[in-house]
């Protein structure tokens, strides 16, 4: 298996362009399929996630092209597509996996969706569950908690649903099967998530209402609902983490992010740097689209423990691997919790992130829905050979913890990294120079 080395780096300059949100590019391939008309997408994340919802677009009947510089997207209207003639394959992606199986619950179509080892694994059933509320036909393996999930498409009903979590991928699972619904869906409960999906659908013209305690989707009856909407995606504020706390966490450094969304339910982690002392600041505020963006600069700085708790935590849920690394460098013990889904992404990571920062000399103690670390004044890390496991938020995190870790710091498998930011490991190169 390939392997990847990180030295500690005298100093850590430079600006780096984040690549486009992941959330966001796998949002405007799929609604606009459904718009009618053309939609270009600019800074499209080029990941193996995204590009697993592009396959699968495309295996549905619509045309979708790729560019240098853009994803085209001809829309085939909310009733045209198409029957696939295999398995949709989805990879490693939990989000393609969700959101098609919401859309095509209520499509005149019958479709199968799969994906790797990793996917296969993980539960299904919080999606599956709410949308067999709406009358949705979906089985699989586990009684449809585990993909291969099969989905006969039905007459979908509206109501009110009442989120038990809060879950972005549950949440737009259940709007996209509202699209094609018989009545108006109102969702209650712990709606308090990514908010691209409302975001989005509004700007679409569909009639989709926010208050703080309830989300109303009414279904649209105009014939050329939703609108195609262009857009240029947002820097990913999940992969520009890595860079903000290996700025905070080494003693002579300077990093600027470019262009990162700073949409209020994605900004936990830089909550959580800020509550902890990290010195951050942001310039060139502005909108792209639907959605608020700017530039955002860390430096070198005397990190203190925290509590990451409650509701933030789904403002910060795939930022927590590097926010773990980042307590371990801080002055005062750190404690993460109500995290419990951490169990359920690509690896167990409360288990795995919690050993690799013992591999590294801290000292961890993971918990059933968290964890908590003892800081140091100051790096005081070790390297080791660490397992990614495959799962690509583990990979950057070793690899920015190598920054300030004694010796040499190696990981496996680094190129699952390419899954949500391609060109990391040339970044990487780039800010050590």
């Amino acid at each position: 298996m390939p392997t990847f080395s990180v030295r500690p780096s005298p100093q850590l300059r430079g600006q780096v362009t984040i690549p486009g949100d992941k959330s966001i590019s796998h949002r405007a391939v799929i609604f606009n399929a459904l718009a009618e008309g053309t939609a270009r997408i600019e800074n499209f994340l080029p990941g193996a996630d995204c590009l697993s919802t592009i396959a699968c677009m495309r295996a549905l009947g619509v045309e979708v092209t790729r560019d240098e510089q853009f994803v085209t997207v001809q829309g085939v209207g909310l009733r045209g597509l198409g029957e696939p003639g295999d398995v949709l394959d989805c990879g490693n992606s939990g989000t393609t996996l969700r959101l098609l199986s919401g859309l095509l619950a209520g499509m005149p179509l019958f479709a199968v969706l799969s994906g790797d080892a990793s996917l296969r694994s993980r539960p299904q059933r919080r999606i599956v569950a709410p949308l067999r509320a709406l009358g949705a036909q979906i089985d699989g393996r586990a009684d449809a908690d585990r993909a291969p999930l099969a989905v006969r498409g039905a007459t979908l009903h509206g109501g009110s649903y009442e989120l038990p979590i809060a879950s972005a991928q549950v949440k737009s699972a259940l709007l996209l099967a509202a699209l094609s619904g018989d009545d108006s869906l109102r969702l209650t409960g712990k709606i308090a998530s990514r908010d691209h999906t409302e975001r989005m659908l509004q700007a679409m013209g569909i009639d989709l209402q926010v208050r703080p305690d309830q989300i109303v989707l009414h279904p649209p009856t105009h014939p050329v609902f939703p609108y195609p909407l262009s857009l240029r995606v947002p820097g990913d504020p999940s992969s520009a983490a890595f860079w903000w706390v290996a700025a905070a966490i080494h003693p002579d450094a300077e990093i600027t992010t470019l262009g990162v969304g700073l949409n209020p339910t994605r900004t936990g982690a830089l909550d959580v740097l800020q509550a902890m002392g990290a010195a951050i600041t942001i310039a060139n505020r502005r909108n792209e689209g639907s959605e608020p963006v700017g530039d955002v600069t860390v430096r070198s700085s005397q990190l203190r423990g925290t509590i990451i708790g409650g509701e933030i935590i789904p403002r910060l849920i795939d930022e927590i691997p590097i926010l773990a690394l980042a307590a371990t460098c801080a002055q005062g013990d750190t404690l993460i919790r109500d995290a419990q889904e951490l169990r359920a992404k690509e690896t167990d990571r409360i288990a795995t992130v919690a050993a690799g920062l013992d591999a590294l000399g801290a000292v961890v103690e993971p918990t059933n829905d968290g964890m908590g670390i003892t800081g140091r004044s100051g790096p005081a890390l070790r390297g080791a050979a660490l397992h990614s496991h495959g799962d690509h938020r583990l990979a950057m995190t070793w690899a920015v913890a190598g920054l300030v870790a004694a010796g040499e710091t190696t990981i496996d498998d680094p190129e699952c990294a390419v899954v949500s930011y391609p060109g990391f490991w040339e970044e990487l190169a780039v800010i050590t120079r």
